[in-house]
């Protein structure tokens, strides 16, 4: 091939240099979508911001919470359940509380609602932020709907300072 075809060829591509062309800025493009909505920072279900008494907590860490069932395997220490109020376990889906001292409580972290994870536990309650349900730290009982279910209880075993939750 001479350099003026060569020229030529560069200025007129054949049909599969551009279909494979088209192909690849088509997947560029799909690709930076797929990014983009993985990187949303929505915060739909986050806690609301501020502090609030009671001793809430919104989240154990996944070290004490442990990996194999609702209070891990190696269970979760007492002194992490603040009295009047409780700790979520993202992880496990449960929420544990202490509605008096050495008094444990577990339940469900779903609201029984519309399925958010609650978020908060304040004030006696555990709050579900999606749409304002509250639940009794000591019972499960629905406190404030739009819940009409309380939230499904779950067995606390407490051995020493340490406790798990089946």
């Amino acid at each position: 091939m001479t350099h003026a075809e060569q020229d030529a060829t560069a200025a007129h591509p054949d049909r599969r240099a551009v279909i494979r062309g088209v192909g690849a800025v088509g997947l560029a493009a799909a690709g930076a979508t797929v990014v983009a909505a993985c990187g949303s920072s929505s915060t739909a279900g986050a806690p609301a911001a501020g502090g609030s008494s009671g001793g809430s907590s919104s989240a154990a860490s996944p070290s004490a919470a442990g990996s194999s069932d609702s209070g891990g395997s190696e269970g979760i220490d007492t002194s992490e359940i603040p009295v009047g109020g409780g700790t979520i376990v993202a992880a496990t889906k449960t929420v544990i509380t202490q509605p008096a001292a050495g008094q444990f409580k577990a339940f469900s972290s779903i609201c029984t609602h519309m399925g958010c994870p609650v978020a908060s536990v304040a004030d006696g309650t555990i709050n579900c932020n999606c749409h304002g349900s509250r639940y009794d730290i000591a019972t499960g009982q629905v406190k404030r709907g739009p819940a009409t279910k309380p939230l499904p209880a779950k067995t606390v075993t407490v051995k020493g300072d340490r406790l798990t939750v089946t």
